[in-house]
C-alpha cells in the first residue's frame, strides 16, 4: 500500500481508455504538482466493466492519512464502488473514503487540482461536484430544444412499448444485453409485460427481468425516470428492434445440426462407463457463522473470484470458439453484478444467515422463479441461475469447480478448450463429444494429452445414461455402446497391443526416424509452452518444427516485452537440449483476438486480418518480436516463420522488418526463415516465394479448411474437413515438386500425426513431420516401418482419387495403414 501526505483519488470507470483519458487531461492541470491518483477500469483494455477488487486494491494503493476520493462513471460502477468498502479489511480505510458523485471527467480534473492544493477530501470531494457549475453558468441561456428539455419535471417518466421477436423471448442472453444497456446509464427503468400483466421490474436487474416471462411477440412496456430517461427507453427501444442482437433465425442453443459423425479426432481406445462432467452438490454447515461484515466480506470475495474465472473463461472461448457461443458468459456476469440480487443476499446474512446460506437461499428463490415460469425454453434458463449459484457456493465452501462422476468415458456436448485443459487424465479415460470437429482447438489439446476421442457422434449419445459401459476408438471412430463382452475383450485385446507397441516406440523414440532405404525424415514436435518442450525431449522429437508464439501474448493486458520474449524462446531451446526451435510469428487477429490489440469486427475473421496481415499492420509489435527472435537466435538454433501469407510482397515486407530489427549486426546467421503454407493461392505460387525462404511448413488445417471451404470448428461440415482429400494432397504436392532441391518442406498441421498420412506426405515429399509431443514416438516408428520408392507409387496414385475415404481405404490396401 502507498500512503503519504495529500488526498488519494481512485477513478472507476467501465472504460479504461475513458479513464486513462480522464487522468491524462487532469495530469495536464497539474503542472507538474504529484497527486496520487489510480485508476480501476474495464474488465479489460477493450471490455467493459468495473470490478469490485480492483476498485478496493486502487483505493488501498492512494489510500492515506487524508484519506480517499472515489469518482465514477454510471451504472454497476457505483456498485463495484460500494462493493470494495465492503471488502476493505482496515475500517479506519473505510472511515477515510468519501464516494463522489461528481461527473468523472469534469469532477476529476478539478478534484486533482484541489487535492494538489492540499484541500481535505471533503473539499475535494465538494469542489468534484461543483464540476459542472462553471458550464451551467456558461450556458445560462439556452436554446430552444435545451430549455423544452430543461422545463420538463425530473420526477416525469418516458414511457416506450416494444413487442419481443426473439425466437425464445427475454431469456438470459438478451435479457442480459438489456440490462447491461441501460445499467451504464442514469435513469431509473423498469420493465413490464403488458400481455400477461406481469411486472414492473426494474431494467437494471437480470434476476427480475427474467421473471416477466417475456415470449416471444409480447408486448412490453419501458418505463423511465431520471436525468438519462429518454436516452434509456431509446436505447431500449433500439435494442429490441435489433432482436437485441441476437439472430433470430436460430435457437439461442440449438439443436445439433446433423454430422458426418463419428469422426476419430485423437488416437487410442476407452473403455469403461459413460460419464458427465457435472458439478456435484455442495453441503456445508453454516452454523459457525461469524460476524454479518465478515460473511459479506467472504461473499463479496466469492463473487469477485467467480466472476473473474467467468470473464477468464469467457475470454478463452471467445479466443478458442467464437463470440456466439462466449455469449452466454455475459448473463452470469450479469447475474453475479445483479444489484437487487445482492441486496437481498446482504439483508439474509444481516439477519443473522452466513454467506453460504444467504447465498443458497437467495439463489433457490430466483432459481424457482424462473422455472415457474410458463415458457418451457425460459424455464430451462434456470439452469444458468444454478450454474453461476454453484460456482460461488464451490468457492464459498473451497470445493474443486467441476468433476466427473468418476473414472470412466466423459460423454458432452461440446467441450471448450479450457474445459479440456483442466480434464483430469488419471479419470478421463476417454471423450465422445456430440458436436465438435476433429480439427477444433479442443480436439488439439486432447491430442496434446493422449486422450481417445470421438466427435461429431451426434445428439442421440448424449441420451445415453450415466454409467452405462461404452467402448470408444479414437482412430477410427467407432464407438458401441453397452457392447456384448465379446466386444469388449476384443478391444481390451487391442487396447493392450497398443499399450505394448508404445512401450516399444517410447524404448527407441531417442533413435533418428529413418526409411528402410535409408532416408531420414525429421521427426517435430508442435509446442505450445515450455511444459510441451520438456515433454517433446522426453518422446524424442528432434526439435521444434512449430512455437506457437501467441500463447506468451494470450491472456494478458499488454503485450510481452522484448526481454520476457527472449528468455521464453531460450528456455524453450534449453529445455529441448539445444535442439532447433522453430518459431511461428504472432498468429492472432480476427478469431483470436487480444484485448490490448483491438481490429476492427469482421464477419468472416477466417478471411479476415489474422497472421503476417495483421503484424504488419502493426509494426512495433511486430518489431519487438523480431529483436526477440534474432536475440534468441544468437544464443540457441533458431528458425523463423511468417503465418498467413498470400503473396510475396508480404513476405518481401516481412524480411524488411527482420532487417531491421536485427540491427547493425545483421541478422544472425543460424537463423534460418521460413513460411508457412496455408492458403491455396501460397501452394499455387510457391516459386515466387522460394528466393526469400529456407523452408516452407505446411499447415494443413488451414491448407484444408480454404481450399474445401469447410469451416474446420463446424461439425456440419467435419466430414469435409479433412487433409487427405486429394485436393488438398495436389496442393502439397504442388508445394514439394516445386520445393525440391531448392529448400526442405515439413508439415506442421495434425494431418502429420496421422498414420495413414505419413506415408502419403513422404512419398510426396515431404522431409520433416512435426506434430504434438506425444505423437513424436509413433510418428517416428511408422516412419521406420516405409519404403520411400513404394511411398512415392502410392502417393502420386492417391493423387487422382476422388475423395479423403478412397485414400484412406487405398493407402490401407497399398501400405498396410
Amino acid at each position: 500500500m502507498t500512503s503519504g501526505p495529500g488526498v488519494g483519488i481512485v477513478v472507476v470507470s467501465h472504460s479504461r481508455a475513458l479513464a486513462r483519458a480522464a487522468l491524462a487531461l487532469a495530469s495536464e492541470m497539474l503542472h507538474g504538482r504529484r497527486v496520487r491518483i489510480e485508476i480501476a477500469a474495464g474488465l479489460d483494455e477493450t471490455t467493459f466493466g468495473t470490478d469490485a477488487v480492483q476498485v478496493k486494491h486502487a483505493i488501498e494503493k492512494v489510500d492515506g492519512p487524508d484519506g480517499v476520493v472515489v469518482l465514477m462513471d454510471l451504472g454497476s460502477a457505483v456498485l463495484s464502488a460500494e462493493l470494495a468498502l465492503d471488502l476493505l479489511e482496515d475500517p479506519a480505510i473505510r472511515e477515510r473514503v468519501i464516494l463522489s458523485s461528481a461527473p468523472i471527467v469534469e469532477g476529476l480534473v478539478v478534484a486533482a487540482v484541489a487535492a494538489s492544493g492540499g484541500a481535505s477530501r471533503s473539499e475535494v470531494a465538494t469542489e468534484a461536484r461543483n464540476a459542472l457549475l462553471g458550464k451551467a453558468a456558461h450556458l445560462s441561456v439556452p436554446d430552444q430544444d435545451a430549455a423544452e428539455v430543461a422545463s420538463t419535471p425530473v420526477g416525469d417518466e418516458v414511457v416506450g412499448v416494444f413487442a419481443v421477436a426473439n425466437r425464445h423471448g427475454l431469456h438470459a442472453r438478451p435479457a442480459a444485453r438489456l440490462v447491461g444497456e441501460v445499467s451504464g446509464l442514469d435513469a431509473a427503468v423498469t420493465l413490464t409485460n403488458l400481455t400477461t400483466g406481469t411486472g414492473p421490474v426494474p431494467a437494471a436487474s437480470l434476476s427480475r427481468v427474467a421473471t416477466l416471462g417475456a415470449q416471444e411477440g409480447h408486448r412490453v412496456e419501458v418505463r423511465a425516470s431520471g436525468p438519462q430517461a429518454q436516452e434509456a427507453v431509446e436505447h431500449v427501444l433500439a435494442l429490441a428492434a435489433r432482436s437485441f442482437d441476437e439472430t433470430t433465425e436460430t435457437p439461442v442453443l440449438p439443436e445439433l445440426a446433423p454430422t458426418a459423425g463419428p469422426v476419430a479426432a485423437s488416437p487410442g481406445i476407452a473403455i469403461g462407463p459413460v460419464r458427465r462432467l457435472d458439478v456435484a452438490p455442495v453441503e456445508v454447515d453454516d452454523r459457525e457463522v461469524g460476524d454479518p461484515a465478515g460473511e459479506w466480506r467472504r461473499l463479496v470475495e466469492a463473487v469477485a473470484e467467480v466472476r473473474r474465472d467467468i470473464e477468464h473463461l469467457r475470454a478463452l472461448t471467445v479466443r478458442e470458439v467464437g463470440e456466439a457461443e462466449a455469449a452466454i458468459f455475459d448473463a452470469h456476469l450479469s447475474l453475479l453484478a445483479d444489484a437487487e440480487m445482492l441486496a437481498d443476499v446482504k439483508e439474509r446474512i444481516g439477519a443473522g444467515l452466513g454467506a453460504f446460506t444467504a447465498w443458497t437461499a437467495s439463489m433457490a428463490d430466483i432459481e424457482r422463479q424462473w422455472s415457474e415460469l410458463p415458457d418451457s425454453y425460459l424455464r430451462e434458463r434456470a439452469a444458468d441461475v444454478r450454474a453461476v449459484g454453484d460456482q460461488v457456493r464451490r468457492v464459498l465452501a473451497g470445493a474443486a469447480a467441476q468433476q466427473t462422476g468418476g473414472e470412466g468415458v466423459l460423454v458432452a456436448r461440446d467441450l471448450t478448450p479450457a474445459q479440456t485443459a483442466g480434464l483430469d487424465t488419471s479419470s478421463v479415460r476417454g471423450i465422445v463429444l456430440a458436436a465438435g470437429s476433429a480439427l477444433s482447438h479442443a480436439a488439439i489439446l486432447a491430442r496434446s494429452r493422449d486422450i481417445p476421442l470421438v466427435v461429431s457422434a451426434g445428439r442421440d449419445v448424449l441420451t445415453v445414461p450415466e454409467g452405462t459401459p461404452i467402448v470408444i476408438d479414437g482412430s477410427t471412430g467407432e464407438i458401441h455402446v453397452d457392447p456384448q463382452p465379446a466386444v469388449v475383450d476384443d478391444y481390451r485385446r487391442r487396447a493392450a497391443d497398443l499399450a505394448e507397441r508404445r512401450t516399444r516406440e517410447l524404448a527407441l523414440a531417442g533413435e533418428p526416424a529413418t526409411t528402410l532405404d535409408g532416408t531420414r525424415i525429421l521427426v517435430a514436435a508442435n509446442l505450445g509452452s515450455l511444459a510441451d518442450a520438456r515433454a517433446a525431449r522426453a518422446g524424442g522429437a528432434d526439435e521444434a518444427g512449430l512455437v506457437r508464439t501467441e500463447f506468451l501474448f494470450l491472456g494478458r493486458s499488454e503485450a510481452p516485452g522484448v526481454e520476457e520474449q527472449e528468455q521464453e524462446y531460450v528456455a524453450i531451446g534449453e529445455a529441448l537440449g539445444g535442439r532447433r526451435v522453430t518459431l511461428r510469428s504472432l498468429d492472432v487477429g480476427g478469431d483470436k483476438p487480444l484485448p490490448y490489440l483491438p481490429v476492427v469486427r469482421e464477419d468472416n475473421p477466417f478471411l479476415g486480418l489474422r497472421g503476417l496481415r495483421l503484424a504488419l499492420a502493426r509494426p512495433a509489435l511486430l518489431h519487438d518480436q523480431l529483436v526477440a527472435v534474432c536475440r534468441a537466435a544468437r544464443r540457441t538454433p533458431t528458425s523463423l516463420m511468417f503465418p498467413m501469407v498470400s503473396t510475396a510482397a508480404e513476405l518481401r515486407a516481412a524480411r524488411a522488418a527482420l532487417d531491421a530489427a536485427a540491427g547493425p549486426s545483421g541478422v544472425p546467421g543460424d537463423l534460418r526463415v521460413g513460411m508457412m503454407v496455408e492458403v491455396p493461392a501460397a501452394a499455387l505460387k510457391i516459386e515466387s516465394f522460394l528466393p526469400l525462404l529456407d523452408f516452407v511448413s505446411i499447415g494443413t488445417n488451414d491448407l484444408t479448411q480454404y481450399a474445401l471451404a469447410a469451416e474446420r470448428g463446424n461439425p456440419a461440415v467435419a466430414g469435409l474437413a479433412d487433409a487427405l482429400d486429394p485436393a488438398v494432397l495436389q496442393l502439397i504436392d504442388r508445394v514439394c515438386q516445386a520445393s525440391r532441391g531448392r529448400v526442405d518442406v515439413a508439415v506442421c498441421g495434425e494431418v502429420a500425426a496421422d498414420t495413414a498420412a505419413v506415408a502419403l506426405l513422404v512419398g510426396l515429399g515431404v522431409r520433416e513431420l512435426s506434430v504434438g509431443p506425444h505423437a513424436v514416438p509413433r510418428v517416428k516408428e511408422r516412419v521406420r516401418a516405409l519404403d520411400l520408392e513404394q511411398c512415392q507409387v502410392v502417393a502420386k496414385q492417391a493423387l487422382s482419387l476422388e475423395s479423403a475415404d478412397e485414400v484412406r481405404e487405398f493407402a490401407h490396401a497399398a501400405l498396410g495403414c
